[in-house]
């Protein structure tokens, strides 16, 4: 069953790595808690972890898409494909400032969030949509473990790392706060790609959490 998730209270939970809660929405009024904004030395602290993540093959956390502006849905199972990413999000629908024509820019179809990163960013797992980020995955996606044109499995599917950054934005602040936006766009995480990969299809495929991620 897909889930909707509203960008608007999300339910506590006491670790990053429980399940998720399908049923609890999360809120713009969480979202914008600065009680929940991590601090620098938070993040510093968290670095250790997000480095060891796996390097060649890990695990998809969980999968989002965004029906919608500001609307996500938790996903059981996802249809991944060139024409829209993942099946049923707006990806095809938001211009670019930076793409050829003003349009969806084709260097970041999917973007791949590290788990580990968004458990220290964001929190609990149910509040990680609120990135807006289509796939999580325990898997380390630094610079240099994913250069440009590495290609990864993910189910069925197949994407292809791109030269595109993906950074965070004033959006970004809003809901986690400056410390992070300071933080993933920026040294150490920067470099660890924190933020997130942007990605595109090279081919289509099923994908459901659980699922291994793995470098080709």
């Amino acid at each position: 069953m897909n889930t909707p998730v509203q960008t608007g209270t999300a339910a506590s939970h006491e670790d990053a790595s429980d399940t998720l809660d399908r049923g609890s929405p999360v809120t713009g009024a969480a979202s914008s808690d600065p009680a929940r904004h991590p601090s620098t030395a938070e993040l510093e602290a968290a670095l250790p972890r997000i480095r060891e993540a796996p390097g060649s093959t890990g695990t998809i956390e969980l999968i989002v898409r965004r029906p919608g502006e500001d609307a996500r849905e938790v996903l059981d199972v996802a249809e991944i494909n060139d024409a829209e990413g993942v099946a049923g999000d707006t990806w095809n629908q938001r211009g670019s400032p930076t793409s050829a024509d003003g349009g969806p820019h084709p260097d970041a179809q999917i973007t791949i969030m590290s788990a580990r990163a968004a458990a220290a960013v964001i929190g609990p797992v149910e509040r990680w949509p609120l990135a807006g980020d289509q796939i999580y995955a325990d898997l380390d996606i630094s610079h240099e473990t994913l250069p440009a044109g590495a290609q990864l499995r993910l189910g069925d599917a197949i994407l292809e790392v791109t030269a595109k950054p993906h950074r965070g934005c004033a959006k970004f602040a809003a809901r986690f706060g400056r410390d992070a936006l300071r933080f993933v766009n920026t040294g150490e995480g920067r470099d660890l790609r924190m933020r997130g990969v942007n990605c595109r299809v090279i081919q289509s495929g099923t994908v459901r959490p659980g699922d291994p991620i793995t470098r080709l």
